[in-house]
């Protein structure tokens, strides 16, 4: 049974390590490993508290009595995605912002990723140990490598590629005062609208749209985040935090 967890635990954080890796070579800045890992580990800490609080919204939402589909529309975009978002927002915003570390634009963006691929790596783990059940080795292996590299592509991926957006916006916000609150905001609309559509058409939706949807949020989402990784290293200096 033991090597079923360290399988699982490995497997679990290899999908976040991963884009970590590729994510961090596109900062011509390194940042310290100490920050990289205190961001990491408060946005895998956070996970515990966002499991909570989604039992408890989703309680209220059921005990609501709405429709079925005003139900899994409030459920995937609200309970799920909004609350989610929020979390892995909040480690940056409470660990990283007036942080010494934080030197340019960029760094905030890839707080973001760094804060939700923590988040992420739990999350895959608690996803190999569902089902706990009797497998051969062979049969077990199989599974965990096949759920680790699904997550790898899907779920990890619209992690960092949502905070990543939230990340920009945020970012945006701090050189444009004026309208700090409208990016915030632009920001978390964006990064919970298309999460959320990602998460509902995979595990509501039926037919080509069930696959199709949540690839092209993927692929667009990829284009934005890197457009916009490009764009803010061409703007020096954190602006006013």
């Amino acid at each position: 049974m033991n090597y079923i967890i360290i399988l699982y635990i490995i497997f679990g954080i290899l999908p976040s390590l991963t884009w970590l890796s590729y994510y961090l070579r596109k900062d011509v800045h390194p940042e310290s490993n100490a920050m990289i890992l205190k961001v990491f580990l408060w946005g895998a800490l956070i996970t515990l508290p966002v499991f909570f609080v989604q039992i408890g919204l989703a309680d209220l939402l059921y005990k609501a009595n709405l429709n079925k589909m005003a139900t899994a529309i409030i459920y995937w975009f609200l309970v799920i995605s909004f609350s989610e978002e929020l979390f892995k927002y909040l480690v940056v915003r409470i660990k990283v912002i007036n942080s010494p570390h934080l030197d340019e634009p960029l760094d905030v963006m890839l707080y973001m990723v760094i804060a939700a691929l923590g988040f992420t790596a739990v999350e895959n783990i608690l996803y190999l140990f569902i089902p706990m059940g009797q497998l051969s080795f062979n049969d077990l292996v199989s599974r965990t490598l096949m759920v680790s590299f699904i997550r790898f592509i899907g779920a990890t991926f619209l992690h960092t590629l949502a905070s990543a957006t939230i990340g920009y916006y945020l970012a945006l916000s701090f050189c444009g005062v004026k309208k700090r609150i409208i990016y915030i905001i632009a920001g978390f609309v964006m990064a919970t609208a298309l999460h959320g559509l990602y998460n509902f058409s995979i595990m509501v939706l039926e037919g080509p749209a069930k696959i199709a949807i949540p690839i092209a949020i993927l692929m667009a989402l990829a284009f934005l985040v890197f457009s916009e990784f490009e764009k803010l290293k061409k703007i020096k200096g954190v602006c006013k935090i």
